[in-house]
């Protein structure tokens, strides 16, 4: 939600890091490893249990997540191979945090294999409708919007990490919202595909 409806409010910053990058030489794909490095770097960093830091790293992560597709635009080097590397790594990312905590806190484990279970289930819908609209005819990948999207992923992470004493709570809200998306992007899928 918050990335279909307010990617225009920190346009101009995003903008103004593609053009950094674009400026020192940096391809978009290398902006799209290093986000991944900062990424996993802020799982390593909340396994030793240094919060703050894998907060500030997380959105790090995600702010160049951005800029690089920024980037590839502006170049014209958009790519299938760019696109696959950046869904990957995202889930890679958040499967380090939620390895992190299940690791430190285990007895929120149970909740953590459901938020995982219900990560995946939201993205399986999102890709399968993506790729099956475009063999549609549909002109490039169908992006569903839905209520949790990567910005409420990391305001959730953020929480599940700041407030660990309560991680297990916000983590069935979390799990709640991916849900809900998935049955969004799942009636949505219908009314494209049928």
């Amino acid at each position: 939600m918050l990335d279909t409806h307010g990617r225009k409010y920190a346009r101009e910053v995003i903008v103004k890091g593609a053009e950094l990058f674009i400026k020192l030489g940096v391809e978009a794909n290398g902006v799209t490893k290093l986000a991944f490095a900062v990424g996993i770097s802020s799982g390593v960093a909340l396994f030793f249990n240094l919060r703050i830091l894998a907060v500030l790293l997380l959105w790090f992560s995600g702010y160049l997540d951005a800029v690089d597709g920024e980037i590839a635009r502006k170049t014209n080097t958009t790519s299938d191979y760019g696109a696959l590397m950046d869904i990957v790594f995202d889930r890679m990312v958040e499967g380090s945090i939620i390895a992190a905590i299940a690791v430190n806190y285990q007895e929120s484990r149970v909740y953590l294999v459901f938020l995982s279970l219900s990560i995946i289930l939201s993205m399986t819908i999102f890709l399968t409708v993506g790729a099956l609209s475009e063999k549609r005819g549909v002109k490039s990948f169908y992006y569903q919007a839905g209520l949790a999207e990567r910005t409420e992923g990391f305001i959730m992470f953020t929480l599940m990490i700041l407030f660990i004493n309560s991680v297990e709570i916000i983590t069935i809200i979390f799990t709640g919202m991916i849900l809900f998306t998935a049955l969004q992007r799942m009636r949505e899928g219908k009314r494209i595909l049928q």
